[in-house]
């Protein structure tokens, strides 16, 4: 389970009122959600560093704020962040309607586009794009925007080798823009936090030798014939995906309009980065949670942000809880866990509309999960079964562990041939 750490203050005050550490532990136990520690930045240097003397410089800068880690559910990525935890507490406790995501209406505007050239099938073939426009960014929203990629990047893209997120300052580069491949010799660029331009060969000796946390990545292009590179309509280097965005097109806190890709071996996966990452920030954008598109040629516009329909007989989360709910009850309930559900006409069944914040809901039995935290486990009776049984190893399954144990031990091998399967 992903473990997030956030400021006790600024999620207090996105929750718009304050709890004791008790008072929210019950509240994460009821969500599904656990607060692993109460901590401190000075704290946790404190444990870094128990050998060193607590006056030394690196202390002085550390804040002495209160940090919860709240563990997460590893397949909720939309609460990876103080605003993700924050939206789906408010929404079950039902101080707060799930806002509605929306794309920017471009009618008399130009979309900007993103043209993908061939030569990316050989090495990373997908890309999607999204812009935020007129966010407005302090020091705490940056910290966490940079901290959700860094959670996405170690959770669902699998340490970047399935998906890569950039995001780019839009004031500081014009479209439209090309999604390239080409050899390592061609690209030169000046990458963040350096002061020089490097060719992208030798950047990744550089940072194989220098950069102890950039260097886990280098292997997931560095053998390649072509690496992929994004650039603008003058020829700027956006990023080279997966290792490093360009220093040009940087964000910073006086950033407004912040333009996002996300290159990609599963498009799938992208298409739920970008939608987490959007999502996520959009409520800080001039018209909150809406998210302006941009057409990847031919003719894909991204992000994706329409609901999924999913129907759910009422009667599989009754007998799987052993509840006896009405379904006008469990639709109810499923909008404190940011579901959209109406009853059928016939009462028997849920007609869900699924956000695209919620990529964990798949299957019926996601439902009926969500449906028995927003009633509360506590409040599902406890029953004896209805049944008698008696756990114990299948007479075949035991003749069959003394025979390998009798045949291993007289010299043989064993091994699994193609035969019968």
């Amino acid at each position: 389970m992903p473990t997030v750490g956030v400021n006790r203050d600024k999620l207090f005050e996105k929750l718009g009122c304050t709890f004791t550490d008790e008072e929210f532990e019950e509240l994460c136990f009821d969500y599904g959600i656990e607060l692993d520690d109460v901590t401190s930045e000075m704290e946790m240097l404190g444990k870094e560093q128990a050998n060193k003397d607590l006056n030394d410089a690196s202390f002085a800068a550390a804040s002495e704020e209160v940090i919860y880690k709240i563990d997460i559910p590893a397949n909720r990525y939309d609460m990876l962040c103080v605003e993700g935890i924050a939206r789906a507490l408010n929404v079950f406790r039902r101080t707060a309607e799930p806002p509605k995501y929306t794309l920017a209406d471009m009618t008399g505007k130009t979309m900007q586009k993103m043209v993908v050239k061939p030569q990316t099938a050989l090495v990373r073939p997908f890309v999607v794009c999204a812009i935020l426009r007129g966010c407005t960014f302090d020091p705490a929203r940056y910290a966490s925007f940079i901290d959700l990629q860094d959670k996405l990047h170690q959770n669902l893209c699998r340490q970047r080798s399935l998906v890569a997120i950039g995001t780019h300052d839009l004031s500081t580069i014009q479209g439209p823009f090309t999604y390239e491949a080409l050899p390592p010799q061609d690209i030169k660029f000046m990458p963040l936090k350096q002061t020089k331009e490097f060719r992208a060969d030798e950047l990744m000796q550089h940072y194989l030798d220098n950069d102890r946390v950039l260097r886990k990545f280098v292997p997931i292009i560095k053998d390649s014939v072509v690496y992929p590179v994004l650039y603008d309509a003058k020829r700027t280097v956006l990023s080279l995906p997966p290792i490093i965005n360009g220093s040009h097109s940087a964000i910073t806190l006086a950033t407004k309009d912040v333009f996002i890709e996300c290159t990609a071996t599963d498009l799938t996966k992208a298409k739920i980065v970008l939608n987490t990452v959007c999502c996520m920030f959009s409520e800080y954008c001039e018209k909150p949670f809406e998210i302006e598109p941009v057409e990847v040629v031919d003719a894909l516009v991204y992000p994706d942000l329409s609901y999924r329909s999913m129907e759910v007989a009422a009667e599989y989360i009754n007998k799987s809880l052993g509840l006896e709910l009405e379904a006008s009850a469990a639709s109810t309930v499923l909008q404190r866990m940011q579901l959209g559900s109406e009853v059928s006409a016939d009462g028997k069944t849920l007609k869900l509309q699924v956000p695209p914040t919620r990529s964990d809901i798949l299957h019926a039995c996601d439902v009926m999960e969500d449906v028995a935290i927003a009633h509360g486990y506590n409040n599902i009776p406890k029953r004896i079964p209805s049944c008698v049984t008696q756990g114990r190893e299948l007479p075949l399954n035991q003749l069959s562990e003394l025979l390998r144990q009798e045949v291993a031990m007289s010299g043989f091998t064993e091994i699994l041939t193609w035969y019968g399967m």
